[in-house]
């Protein structure tokens, strides 16, 4: 005769109890090449585990590069049955975080009053800071009742921060200095909501991480190579219904180069390429920009911009 203990069997009271709880995969292919890069990009990870009304349970954290770099790494977590909801957090458990909680997750924060700041010091000028990167996701998942294994779930990751190269050409190839130029990003985004919204604040300058000099090309009639300028920014997530401009400078005179709106010369991007994306989702998917900007004399040709490798023509009602 063969007996079949369930879990909740309280005859068998010498035996270990069954297992019950989540098994979590993270994934982050919510970007341009539809594939899963958390593996390679998240350094560090933040769980926050709440009850389904929203009551805090409990945080755990993963920093080991050998187990968030492996593909088959599971986070284990010991949950009885019921309803929870989960807000995950790539890139803030790490030395050099660049964004912080508002306030310490703890009993007294329901998961509504959960926000996340980038850190005041990330803020520097001349010289910006390269930020490190922040990914968001969240779940709901239910563990069901006399479950007698861990509730297989995935957390879809995004990311939040964007690497924006602007490079200066002129269009007679001849040599661009850097030092002719001052360049910044504006944007108020640097707030988030639990819902990994952006909560309006004040505007933020960006100033770039990096700046410099790279050989483009050789003239073909003079024969001679040129070198084109560059800037190099770090900035939080690009909002399509929030404003931000980039601007140029001269750093002789204080003169206007240009003024653009960036999100819409960003999305001029996806008409092109990507129409059927919503524009949200583009510029969420998309974390790496590189622009190229041509100039006459000093100043921004504004007929037409290369963006990632792409040449996008430019209409006044683009702007």
């Amino acid at each position: 005769m063969v007996s079949l203990a369930s879990c909740d069997a309280i005859i068998y009271d010498d035996l270990d109890p069954c297992d019950e709880g989540l098994r979590l995969r993270f994934v982050y292919d919510y970007n341009m090449e539809f594939a899963n890069a958390f593996p390679s990009q998240v350094d560090c990870l933040t769980l926050l585990v709440y009850d389904k009304d929203g009551k805090y349970i409990e945080t755990r954290t993963e920093s080991s590069a050998s187990l968030l770099s492996d593909e088959n790494w599971r986070m284990q977590l010991d949950l009885p049955a019921g309803t929870y909801r989960l807000l995950a957090y790539g890139g803030m458990a790490c030395d050099d975080a660049s964004f912080s909680f508002t306030a310490t997750p703890d009993a007294s924060l329901p998961i509504e009053n959960v926000g996340v700041a980038m850190n005041p010091g990330c803020i520097t000028s001349p010289v910006g800071t390269q930020l490190h990167n922040l990914f968001y996701g969240a779940l709901e998942v239910t563990v069901p009742e006399e479950s007698t294994d861990y509730t297989e779930a995935t957390v879809e990751m995004m990311r939040d921060t964007n690497n924006i190269r602007v490079v200066l050409q002129n269009v007679n190839n001849t040599s661009v200095d850097n030092r002719d130029f001052n360049f910044s990003i504006t944007a108020d985004n640097t707030l988030f909501d639990w819902q990994n919204n952006i909560i309006p604040t004040t505007v933020t300058t960006y100033s770039p991480w990096a700046r410099g000099q790279q050989t483009a090309g050789i003239d073909p009639d003079t024969e001679k190579s040129f070198e084109v300028a560059y800037a190099e920014f770090s900035i939080s997530r690009l909002m399509a219904n929030h404003e931000s401009r980039l601007e140029i400078t001269n750093a002789n005179d204080g003169s206007k180069v240009l003024s653009l709106p960036l999100i819409n010369v960003l999305l001029l991007l996806k008409s092109d390429q990507y129409s059927s994306m919503g524009s949200q989702e583009f510029l969420d998917r998309e974390n790496t920009w590189n622009m190229v900007l041509f100039l006459q004399n000093g100043y921004w040709i504004s007929t037409y911009i290369t963006i990632n490798g792409w040449v996008v023509r430019i209409n006044d009602t683009d702007l």
